[in-house]
């Protein structure tokens, strides 16, 4: 890691620059969804997904948000980093706060997105099960995920 971020509880005037981060790291790692989608899906970011979860988020010295989180109900809903700061080591810090602190256990990932898929197996998940479409309907395969007991405690301990 280069350098450790502080988690931050981000605000509703964050609200546009998470869906900024959102829509930056959708585009450089989902390349299977359209355009129309994602502008789709950056809608329901801003006024649904973002309210339905716990946000955590990193920021980097200028205090901009580098990457961030959400949990509810012990599921990680997402997960995203602003592409100019993957590699640093923000995902697995915000996910292993995830863990330790707010008990998310389980996440969807997209089938087709094998560096999400590749990054979570790394973290210690397992896929548990598997949905041909995504939360909207849509043609996209979501692989459920749930961290393995062990990771819990090592993650915990």
């Amino acid at each position: 890691m280069r350098h450790h971020s502080v988690i931050h509880t981000p605000k509703l005037s964050d609200y546009p620059e998470l869906a900024q981060v959102w829509e930056a790291s959708v585009r450089a790692t989902h390349d299977f969804l359209p355009d129309s989608y994602i502008e789709q899906l950056r809608n329901l970011v801003l006024t649904r997904y973002l309210d339905a979860v716990m946000l955590i988020c990193t920021r980097d010295p200028r205090q901009r948000i580098t990457g961030f989180a959400g949990v509810a109900a012990g599921k990680i809903e997402m997960l995203f980093i602003d592409p100019a700061h993957r590699g640093m080591g923000l995902g697995r810090q915000l996910l292993h706060y995830a863990v330790e602190h707010l008990n998310a256990y389980q996440l969807d990932v997209n089938e087709q997105n094998p560096q999400a898929l590749g990054f979570y197996f790394k973290q210690g998940f397992e896929v548990v099960g598997r949905s041909e479409q995504d939360g909207l309907g849509q043609p996209y395969p979501l692989l459920h995920m749930r961290l393995k007991q062990l990771q819990r405690q090592a993650l915990r301990g």
